[in-house]
C-alpha cells in the first residue's frame, strides 16, 4: 500500500509525496459510521511533484487547472464501508486522473470538403423536394 501509485509504466507516483487525512463518512456501515473515520482525502502536489517530468508537468497542469487548488490536486473516497478499500479506490482514481492528463493530445482533425457527387446528390434532393412541395400547393395560394 506505501509503495506509491503506478501511473504509467515509467512514471509511479511515490508514496512520500501523497497525503492522506481520513474523517468520518456519511455513507453506509451502520453504527460503525459514527465511529470509523473510512472518508479518505488523497493530496498530491502536482505543481511542486519531482516525480513527474517537467515536460509533462505542464501538460497536466493545464488540463487539470479547474481541479487544482494552489496546484494540489486532492480526490476524495467514501463510496466503501473500510478506509482501506476507500485508500485504494482513491489511488486508482488518482491514477486514472492523472494518466488521462498526462496523454499526448490527438492528432489535429483535418478538414475535408464534400465531393462533387455528394454535392449533386444533395442539390438534386433539395429539388426533389422543393418539387414535392410545389405539387401540393392549391391554386389559390
Amino acid at each position: 500500500m506505501d509503495d506509491g501509485v503506478r501511473v504509467t509504466d515509467r512514471w509511479i507516483v511515490p508514496a512520500a509525496e501523497l497525503r492522506e487525512r481520513f474523517s468520518r463518512s456519511s455513507g453506509p456501515g451502520g453504527q460503525g459510521v459514527n465511529t470509523a473515520d473510512s472518508r479518505v482525502e488523497l493530496s498530491f502536489d502536482l505543481a511542486g511533484s519531482s516525480s513527474l517530468p517537467e515536460a509533462l508537468r505542464g501538460r497536466a497542469l493545464a488540463r487539470l487547472a479547474n481541479r487544482l487548488v494552489g496546484g494540489v490536486l486532492t480526490i476524495a473516497a467514501s463510496e466503501h464501508r473500510t478506509q482501506l478499500a476507500n485508500r485504494e479506490a482513491a489511488r486508482e482514481r488518482l491514477a486514472a486522473l492523472l494518466r488521462e492528463a498526462v496523454a499526448p493530445p490527438p492528432p489535429p482533425r483535418r478538414p475535408t470538403r464534400p465531393s462533387r457527387g455528394a454535392k449533386e446528390r444533395r442539390l438534386a434532393e433539395k429539388k426533389r423536394q422543393a418539387q414535392r412541395k410545389r405539387d401540393r400547393r392549391v391554386d389559390g395560394e
